[in-house]
């Protein structure tokens, strides 16, 4: 029977084993859902993007562009994006100009 030790972490010869992460992306179904949101947020709104399929070093630059022209704060939590206030008009022309399709979810 072959071992297969593919979580090796020490070796006599190089030390310590980082082995690489790799990132898994959900795949995007064509369309941006945006979505507000109060839960847990003691009555404050949060506009909470998701479905991009993107990875996290382009989630962080759309959410930095997304803030900026917002004029608010807002951060990436796995693979959504939340940024703080009601400022629908403006995501859904920002998402539109990167060539997302935006579909509004919840009232």
């Amino acid at each position: 029977m072959p071992n297969h030790d593919n979580n090796l972490v020490y070796s006599t010869e190089s030390g310590r084993i980082h082995q690489e992460k790799t990132e898994k992306v959900t795949p995007s179904d064509g369309f941006a859902k945006v979505r507000r949101e109060t839960k847990g947020r003691k009555g404050k709104g949060v506009m909470t993007i998701s479905g991009l399929g993107l990875d996290s070093k382009a989630l962080k630059a759309l959410a930095s562009k997304l803030k900026k022209t917002c004029g608010c704060g807002g951060s990436v939590v796995g693979e959504t994006i939340e940024i703080q206030g009601d400022k629908r008009d403006a995501i859904k022309q920002v998402l539109e100009k990167e060539g997302f399709k935006v579909k509004f979810i919840g009232g």
